[in-house]
């Protein structure tokens, strides 16, 4: 499917198409009908609205988040301390960040600046360069349908220097998705003689990342081995009355776990 709207030109309406897939416009949709259908059919019009309701409540619950996020996309465990020392000054290794979005401009900074999620994934970057000694790189242009101007790598060449002292070894800013940032990186690291790279990202996007990355190195014939460096992992389950009442962390969770399924599906 990825293929396919790349093909046709229409790469841009991947944001909307995945507004339209993602709740909670399709129950927001499914209790309109049943609204209408109330006049001439009452009972099923009840139902389709009952179902709605149930449903809205469920996908913004952390509890169903949690499980949908377990279940669609299977995060990979966190790096152990003895694997990270074991990683330390290994040769011909690399970290590699992949990006999560950028702020076109902070009005706080007055310069472009990293999302959440971004921030996030380079801390961790930069921690683990920190206690292997391996040096980093950053993957992220400017996404699907975004305005044009500072990329991802910008922002985070930014923000590595101005809050982290640190400086970025390599730089992609010309993807626009995961797929890209497996082939555009993989060609900047496989010219760079790296044949080992540490790919950080959230927990729920792992598993679409190598994906997108094995499929880069068996398209480039290069010889490079990826390790899962997952961070962002969320605690276990617990069954407090509070995972399952509505809230609006649980509705991004359950967002994120749907979006990298769909994203996986579509082969993006």
């Amino acid at each position: 499917m990825n293929d396919l709207l790349i093909s046709l030109g229409i790469e841009h309406w991947k944001g909307a198409v995945g507004t339209l897939l993602l709740p909670p416009v399709p129950l927001l949709l499914l209790a309109l009908l049943g609204i209408l259908l109330l006049p001439r059919w009452r009972g099923l019009g009840r139902a389709l609205v009952l179902v709605a309701v149930l449903g809205l409540w469920a996908v913004c619950t952390t509890g169903v988040g949690s499980l949908l996020t377990d279940a669609l996309t299977r995060p990979p465990p966190a790096l152990s301390p003895e694997r990270i020392t074991s990683l330390a000054r290994a040769p011909k290794t690399a970290i590699l960040v992949l990006g999560a979005g950028r702020k076109l401009q902070a009005p706080e900074y007055g310069v472009v600046d990293m999302t959440p999620l971004a921030l996030e994934r380079l801390r961790y970057g930069l921690w683990l360069a920190r206690q292997t000694r391996l040096p980093v790189g950053y993957s992220g242009g400017i996404g699907h349908g975004s305005p044009a101007g500072a990329t991802e790598s910008d922002a985070a060449r930014l923000v590595a220097q101005r809050d982290f002292g640190a400086t970025l070894r390599w730089l992609e800013a010309r993807s626009r998705d995961t797929n890209e940032n497996a082939r555009y990186s993989v060609a900047m690291l496989r010219a760079e003689g790296i044949e080992q790279v540490l790919l950080v990202t959230h927990g729920y996007h792992q598993r679409r990342a190598l994906a997108a990355f094995d499929r880069a190195i068996r398209q480039s014939g290069a010889t490079m081995r990826v390790i899962a460096a997952p961070m962002g992992l969320q605690r276990p389950l617990g069954w407090a009355l509070g995972d399952w009442l509505p809230n609006a962390e649980g509705l991004a969770m359950t967002r994120r776990a749907l979006h990298e399924w769909l994203g996986r599906l579509a082969g993006a």
